[in-house]
């Protein structure tokens, strides 16, 4: 069976996602970025950007995995991108560059139409304008009976969590303190009832959780 999943997802020490004041230059708000210091440094990462070199161990592990039997994405609109409203001007095409690191369709979650934006690499930009349930039965059959994965940003997340619809979390609960932005599990009060931790490994810098929708049949 097809799941929804969350993989690598890094949060600060005092539970946010990003900073406030998202810009070209500052995707995560000002300062936020220190809290993907720990995956910048791994053999993974820098092999997807096409950098040489990196750690391995259990962080570069958990990245290893975070795309194993992904056939499709789905981002929320600030992930794609800092630009707001309608989309005026179509030459923006994303944060990666012409070779986006998915691989697979992406499926962005919006307000505003846009044509779908083919890339290189099997990446392919759609974007959907009627809900996050239209989203996921778009992903799931674009994925072909592999798993979609649910790549933020926090509001986004948090709908589907609300909604009961993700399967998996892995969290990487890092050492830096941000003070303020998007919190993951604001006004989520089902993730008590729902979800179990099954899994919490530990690693030289930051501190990996799993989280699994219980079975409630």
């Amino acid at each position: 069976m097809q799941k929804l999943v969350v993989r690598g997802y890094a949060l600060s020490l005092d539970g946010f996602s990003s900073a406030p004041g998202q810009s070209l230059e500052n995707p995560f708000g000002k300062d936020g970025l220190a809290i993907m210091d720990w995956a910048w440094q791994t053999r993974t990462i820098r092999s997807t950007f096409g950098q040489e070199g990196g750690t391995t161990g259990i962080d570069n592990d958990f990245l290893a995995k975070a795309t194993d039997n992904i056939g499709a994405n789905i981002l929320g609109r600030n992930m794609f991108g800092p630009v707001r409203g309608p989309w005026t001007d179509e030459d923006w095409k994303g944060w990666w560059g012409p070779n986006p690191p998915y691989h697979t369709p992406v499926f962005v979650v919006t307000s505003h139409p846009r044509a779908a934006l083919p890339m290189e690499g099997g990446t392919t930009f759609h974007f959907v304008t009627d809900g996050i349930e239209s989203a996921l039965q778009q992903a799931f059959a674009a994925a072909q009976g592999k798993d979609v994965r649910l790549g933020g940003g926090a509001t986004l997340i948090r709908q589907y969590l609300r909604a009961g619809l993700v399967d998996e979390l892995h969290l990487v609960i890092t050492n830096k303190l941000l003070g303020s932005g998007e919190r993951l599990f604001e006004a989520t009060d089902n993730i008590a009832r729902d979800y179990e931790c099954v899994e919490t490994v530990g690693s030289e810098t930051v501190t990996h959780v799993r989280l699994v929708k219980k079975d409630r049949t």
